[in-house]
C-alpha cells in the first residue's frame, strides 16, 4: 500500500488496494496508518491530504488505485543550535536513535537552558539542511547513558509513544549494582511515588503507580552485580527505586545510594537495547549501543578486585 521510494519525513504516500476499494478516507488514515484524532485535526485544517493530487475531504469515497498523499507540514524548531557530539546509532526517514553519552541533559530546562542534546539535534539537523521537528518519545537522565528515540514528525511520535503505553517496545539496561545479588533473576513489582510536587526522589509507596521490573544477573563482582535490567513500565527514576528498594541501589548513584564509589562519577545505568515496530513500513527494528568506557572500567576494577 505504501509506495517507499517517495516516502520522506514529511510526506506520506499510499496507494489505495482492494481492501479500501469503496469506503471513506477518514476510516483508511485511522484504521490502516493509525493517525491520530490530534493529527487528523491538524491535518483536516492545513488542508494537506490530497487524493490524485487534488485536496479531498475526509468523507472522500475511495476507489483501487487512488493514490493518497498525506503532508507533514512542521513548525520551525525552537532549540538554538549548538555543535555538540551526537552518536547517531539508527535513522530512517520517521525515527532517529542515538546513543547518548553521560552527563548531558536531553531537553533544555531552567537550569541547564543550553548544552543540551536538543540544542545537538538542532544542529545537526541545521548542517544536513533537514526540516524536522525534535520530539523526543523517551527520555533519559542526566548521568545515564544509552538510546534515546526521537521522532520526525507527529506521526511517528503518535505511533511509537502507542508503542510504548502498550508495552510493544522492548527496553533493556545494563548496570552495575551495589552487593551480590544471589538470585539468577527476578521480578520487582513495587507502586513509585512521588511524595510532593517539589521533589526529584521518588519512593516505593501503595499510593503510587504501578510499576514493573525484571532483572537478570549478567556477572558477579567483588561486592557488586552485573544486571540486565529490563523495562514493562515507564517511570521516572524507576530503575534506580527498585534497585534500591531491594537493598542493592546502582553504584554511582548520588541520589539513592548514600555509598560514595571511587570509580565513577555517576550513575552505572545505559539503556542498551531497544526493539520496536517502524511506525510506518511495521517492519521490527532491533538497536543497540556497547557499554560505556566509565562503565567498562568500573566492572574491571570491580572483577579485578575479587582476584
Amino acid at each position: 500500500m505504501l509506495i517507499p521510494e517517495k516516502q520522506s519525513e514529511n510526506k506520506i504516500i499510499v496507494t489505495v488496494d482492494e481492501k479500501w476499494k469503496g469506503k471513506v478516507l477518514k476510516q483508511l488514515l485511522k484504521e490502516e496508518l493509525n493517525i491520530s484524532s490530534r493529527l487528523l485535526t491538524k491535518l483536516k485544517k492545513d488542508k494537506t491530504i490530497k487524493v490524485n493530487n487534488s485536496f479531498a475531504r475526509y468523507h472522500t469515497l475511495l476507489k483501487s488505485g487512488d493514490v493518497i498523499e498525506i503532508a507533514l507540514i512542521e513548525p520551525t524548531d525552537q532549540f538554538e543550535p549548538e555543535n555538540i557530539p551526537i552518536d547517531i546509532v539508527y535513522e530512517d526517514i520517521d525515527l532517529l536513535v542515538i546513543n547518548k553519552q553521560p552527563g548531558i541533559v536531553v531537553h533544555p530546562t531552567k537550569s541547564h537552558p543550553n548544552g543540551t542534546i536538543a540544542n545537538g539535534l538542532s544542529n545537526y539537523i541545521l548542517k544536513n539542511n533537514m526540516k524536522w521537528r525534535i520530539r523526543f518519545v523517551n527520555r533519559l537522565d542526566m548521568d545515564t547513558s544509552g538510546l534515546l528515540i526521537i521522532a520526525k514528525n507527529a506521526f511517528a511520535h503518535h505511533i511509537i509513544s502507542e508503542q510504548m503505553k502498550n508495552n510493544l517496545v522492548t527496553k533493556k539496561y545494563k548496570t552495575i549494582v551495589d552487593g551480590v545479588i544471589e538470585n539468577d533473576n527476578g521480578t520487582i513489582l513495587e507502586p513509585i511515588f512521588r511524595p510532593n510536587d517539589d521533589s526529584i526522589k521518588r519512593i516505593v509507596d501503595k499510593r503510587g503507580q504501578e510499576s514493573i521490573t525484571k532483572y537478570y544477573v549478567l556477572e558477579r563482582l567483588h561486592n557488586a552485580t552485573v544486571l540486565e535490567i529490563e523495562l514493562l513500565t515507564g517511570r521516572t527514576h524507576q530503575i534506580r527505586v527498585h534497585m534500591d528498594f531491594i537493598g542493592h541501589p546502582i553504584t554511582g548513584d548520588t541520589l539513592y545510594n548514600e555509598r560514595v564509589s571511587n570509580y565513577i562519577n555517576r550513575q552505572a545505568l545505559h539503556a542498551w537495547y531497544l526493539k520496536l515496530y517502524q511506525p510506518r513500513f511495521k517492519n521490527t527494528v532491533e538497536i543497540t549501543a556497547s557499554m560505556p568506557k566509565d562503565m567498562s572500567i568500573l566492572r574491571k576494577t570491580l572483577k579485578n578486585a575479587q582476584n
